[in-house]
């Protein structure tokens, strides 16, 4: 992951995305910098528009049920995530009707929210 940082903090700065760049930024760092790493980051990212990347992996999250499988299987998610929503909602009225703060949490019903 400290590659891809390192390509970043050089795209933020505008400085040219090379090996002899990233493996300044890694060595900065205290990273232990394996050279056919670099290369292959370099290679990956010599036609990709990194600002571009960022706006969609940004958008992502927001899709990513649909992406993962089918629709019917992202219904079924939207549904479970609706049903931990609600016992959440109970669960933090419940907490705000006085129950005793002094008292540490049972955990009990949090593998219902995990599922």
């Amino acid at each position: 992951m400290e590659y891809v940082y390192a390509a970043l903090i050089l795209n933020e700065s505008g400085e040219e995305l090379n090996e002899d760049n990233i493996t300044g930024v890694l060595e900065a760092a205290g990273v232990d910098v394996e050279e056919s790493r670099v290369k292959a980051l370099v290679a990956a990212l010599e036609d990709v528009d990194i600002e571009d990347a960022v706006e969609q992996a940004a958008a992502a999250p927001a899709a990513a049920p649909a992406a993962s499988g089918s629709a019917d299987e992202a219904a079924a998610d939207e549904g479970d995530d609706e049903e931990a929503e609600e016992e959440a909602d109970e669960a933090a009225e419940a907490e705000e009707a006085g129950d005793d703060d002094d008292e540490e949490p049972s955990g009990e019903g949090l593998g219902d929210l995990f599922g």
